[in-house]
């Protein structure tokens, strides 16, 4: 496989059957974001509903666990216990997932996806509205969540680019809602819990997945040359996903830092984000400066939508030095406003090179591969994400929550330079 594919991912997916693959790059689309334009059809809007309610769904998860635990007598630990049958099938069988999109298409993985997890959540309804669930009964129907997130999450990279007519601003505006929908699912979870109960969340978050799956039902995609290629057995795809992985230095080179950059700087960020935040000002302050990171995830989204650099990895990876000032605001204790600043530009950071790095990805890797590559993506993410967060506890204990984040800025720092250093990675070119 070439290192960079001229798959025209900017074109309709109609259109993809008659493109030569080393036909030129088609001239940047209009990137207005108001107004008519081919980006809002019918599918991509279709995908946005269906994208926006189960991402709201999703924010409701911990705040229904939550609740209906120790509203129920259960332990503390049983919560962390929860949210990880359900991280868990998440990282472990998202790489199966990947290699079912590739198989059976990415709309029919989605759709049973949003039906094991209405299945599961509205169990959990039923469960918590009429008693005290057991705990065995919680955790596997979270794993059966987890299960359905690992089969619904490859689809997505895959699904962009076949409903946007513009690919990057497609991911801005999915970023956009992402951002906002962070904020919303929590909160609107604390009222419902408020006024009624967790089984009363549990059935809204049912009915969220219920809206995605009628929502990709009803897309109408054109037959792609991948929905019909000839397949291997499982394993074997499973392999040659792991070739057209290594295959491309600028892709495997920013996962390989990635793991560290998760591991050592967004794995720490939030467990002692909330604890040296709430510690100092109270739980009020920290909920204040989490709605400012979503405030400032919309920035960056936006400016995703309006920017569009030759190189778009180097322009993220500038964009990444962002995070390093809520690192030092968080590690120096400085007072509430430099907080909430460090957050927003944080927010604003972290949005922005997501959008290029999804943006890159789709329209680099050819569509026959995508779903597999990006399963290998978040698998390796989530997994060091996940024992970043563990470990960020008792190391913090040892050396000081301080000391950890302004080790974190440093190392955030390094790994901007790695990737603007790794040249591959610097001078990849966007497409289309």
């Amino acid at each position: 496989m070439k290192e960079k594919s001229a798959d025209l991912a900017g074109i309709p997916a109609a259109d993809h059957q008659g493109a030569l693959r080393d036909a030129p790059p088609l001239p940047p689309l209009p990137c207005s974001p108001l107004g008519p334009d081919r980006l809002w059809n019918r599918n991509f809007r279709l995908f946005f509903v269906a994208r926006t309610a189960a991402l709201f769904g999703d924010g409701m998860i911990p705040v229904a666990l939550t609740a209906g635990l120790l509203g129920a007598g259960r332990p503390h630990s049983s919560v962390g216990f929860a949210l990880a049958a359900w991280m868990g099938p998440l990282a472990l069988f998202v790489l199966f997932g990947g290699v079912l999109a590739d198989r059976f298409t990415p709309r029919r993985m989605m759709i049973i996806a949003d039906a094991l997890r209405l299945i599961g959540a509205s169990v959990l309804a039923v469960s918590f509205a009429t008693g005290n669930p057991p705990l065995w009964a919680v955790y596997a129907l979270s794993a059966v969540a987890g299960v359905g997130a690992a089969l619904f999450q490859p689809g997505v990279a895959s699904t962009t680019p076949r409903v946007a007519t513009d690919v990057q601003r497609g991911n801005a505006v999915l970023r956009v809602s992402e951002a906002l929908m962070t904020m919303a699912g929590p909160a609107f979870a604390g009222m419902l819990v408020g006024l009624a109960s967790a089984g009363a969340v549990y059935a809204a978050n049912a009915a969220t997945f219920l809206v995605s799956g009628i929502c990709l039902f009803l897309l109408r995609l054109a037959p792609a040359p991948s929905d019909e290629a000839p397949r291997g057995t499982f394993v074997a795809e499973l392999v040659d996903g792991w070739r057209e992985f290594k295959a491309r230095s600028w892709l495997w080179g920013v996962i390989a830092i990635w793991t560290v950059y998760g591991f050592a700087v967004l794995g720490p960020m939030l467990p002692l984000t909330a604890v040296e935040v709430t510690e100092a000002h109270g739980s009020g302050t920290y909920g204040a400066m989490m709605a400012v990171n979503g405030a400032g995830s919309v920035l960056g989204g936006l400016l995703a939508l309006r920017l569009r650099p030759r190189r778009p990895l180097t322009a993220g990876a500038f964009a990444l030095t962002g995070v390093c000032v809520n690192l030092v605001v968080l590690g120096l204790g400085l007072p509430v406003l430099a907080l909430g600043a460090g957050q927003f530009v944080a927010g604003a950071a972290f949005a922005f090179w997501l959008v290029m790095w999804s943006t890159t990805v789709q329209t680099h890797v050819p569509p026959e591969a995508l779903n597999r590559l990006h399963a290998y993506d978040v698998a390796g993410s989530l997994l060091m994400l996940a024992a970043g967060r563990a470990l960020a506890g008792p190391v913090a204990d040892r050396l000081g929550a301080p000391e950890v984040l302004l080790a974190g800025a440093v190392i955030n720092m390094l790994a901007v330079g790695v990737l603007l250093a790794a040249r591959p990675i610097r001078r990849l070119e966007r497409i289309g």
